[in-house]
Order: structure tokens, then sequence, then C-alpha cells
């Protein structure tokens, strides 16, 4: 699954994340999109929101911090990988990282980048979990980026304030494999 995962973000290096039905339904109506971050339900809907996503034929990853009713222990990750068809899991979380990677589930590592600790913070989780990839936010920052991608070998997605070519050119310039983005225009270019 690692694999496919890595090659649908070459594919397409514009990762949708959704965070309501009208954004999933616009999303897995787009043939480019290749992977969806889920960043929204509770543990009574996530099951159809994700088989909303495999029906499209699109690769599933779930934001396990922003499911309503799950919580921040590990057994989160062992119901999203029992209750769902997902392919893998976001979250803040160095230890649902860990167990996501016991189940041989795909792990997005998600980090803030507010200041300087938080960019020297970035490389404790990454040795002690190997994510599959790192997700930086804000992703417009084309500077940290590249320091980040130079300092460690995860590869780095970058989400959260992409809201146009600009941003996405600047990203992935700077070393980032990829963006996420809740902006549908930028899922169309």
């Amino acid at each position: 699954m690692k694999q496919e995962f890595y090659d649908a973000l070459e594919a397409n290096p514009v990762i949708a994340a959704v965070k309501d039905m009208s954004g999933l339904k616009e999303c897995c109506g787009q043939e480019d999109i290749k992977v969806v971050f889920v960043l929204f339900g509770d543990i009574c809907t996530i099951g159809d929101i994700v088989k909303y996503v495999k029906d499209a034929d699109k690769i599933a990853m779930v934001h396990t911090d922003l499911i309503s009713g799950l919580g921040s222990k590990e057994v989160a990750v062992d119901f999203i990988k029992k209750h769902t068809e997902a392919d893998g899991i976001i979250t803040t979380k160095p230890a649902l990282i860990k167990r996501a990677k016991e189940l041989s589930m795909c792990t997005i590592l998600r980090c803030f980048m507010l200041d300087s600790m938080a960019f020297e913070n970035i490389k404790q989780p990454q040795y002690n979990v190997k994510p599959d990839c790192i997700e930086v936010l804000p992703g417009v920052m084309p500077k940290v980026i590249k320091k980040i991608c130079k300092l460690i070998k995860t590869p780095i997605i970058a989400g959260g304030l992409i809201t146009d070519k600009e941003d996405v050119m600047g990203a992935l310039t700077a070393g980032a494999i990829c963006v996420s983005t809740t902006n549908p225009k930028v899922w169309k270019m």
C-alpha cells in the first residue's frame, strides 16, 4: 500500500483535504485527485465517509484527531483499521503513528510550524516513529520547508493556507513532495 500511496502522490502532487460532505463529493468526482485527506466525521459516520472515498477509487487518509468520538489513545487507530477501509491516518500524535505502522497503515505526522521550537522539535518524532510523510503547516513557508527537507529524510507534505498555483509551486520547489488543501480551485489545477 505504501508504494501505491507514494505513486499516487507522484501522479498528482495536490491532495484534496475535505472538511464536509460537499467537499468530499466534489473531490471524489475529480479523476485527477488520487489521495483524499478526511478531516471530518465521527465514529458513527467515518466508515461511510471512507467507503465513499474508496468507491471513487481513491486513497483515504483519516485525520484521527478530527474524528469526533475518537480519543487520543492507540485504540483510535485500531478502530479506524477495524471499522473502515482507510488506507492510513494523519495525526499530531507520535504514539498513533507507531500503532498505525504496527497495523501496516500509511502514516502522516502533522506538525504545526509556529516558532523556532517547533522547527527544532520536528527532528524528534520523525526519528522515533518514522512516519511515511510529515505534513508541515502552514504550507506557505518555502524557506522553512526547504530547511526541513534538508534536515530530515522523511517526505514532506505542505498543508494549510495553500490557495493558488504560486503557493503550490513554492512548496514543491522548496522540496515538498506534494501539497494538501481544502481549496477546490487548487484541486482542479
